[in-house]
């Protein structure tokens, strides 16, 4: 989900307005792939309580491109439809990660890392 939010930000921000405002657009293509960068990065940790840490910058970074949308949207660059759609993907990726957290702290599995 992550992915495919991340791929929706690149071909919304090449459209023609947003494409030219070069810092905006940069900085919520950067919050989004940080979404999946961080999943992976806490997962190749192989330790629980590190991989929900990053578990929990991921689901910040959710809350970063929700707000940067409302951003997009009251400068034009995106219709109230584009925001409509993407800050639900990003809503649904927000409640999975944190149920993923929750499964995370209720397993008796630590992780590779602390056998």
């Amino acid at each position: 989900m992550a992915r495919v939010l991340c791929k929706d930000i690149y071909k919304m921000t090449n459209d023609d307005l947003f494409s030219k405002d070069f810092r905006f657009r940069d900085q919520i293509r950067a919050s989004s792939g940080s979404i999946m960068d961080n999943i992976a990065e806490g997962f190749e940790r192989n330790g629980n309580k590190e991989f929900v840490q990053f578990l929990y910058i991921a689901k910040g970074s959710c809350g970063e491109v929700r707000s940067q949308l409302y951003r997009a949207l009251d400068n034009k660059y995106i219709s109230q439809e584009e925001q409509n759609t993407l800050n639900g993907k990003t809503l649904q990726i927000s409640k999975s990660i944190a149920g993923f957290i929750n499964y995370i702290k209720n397993s008796e599995y630590t992780g590779s890392k602390n056998k």
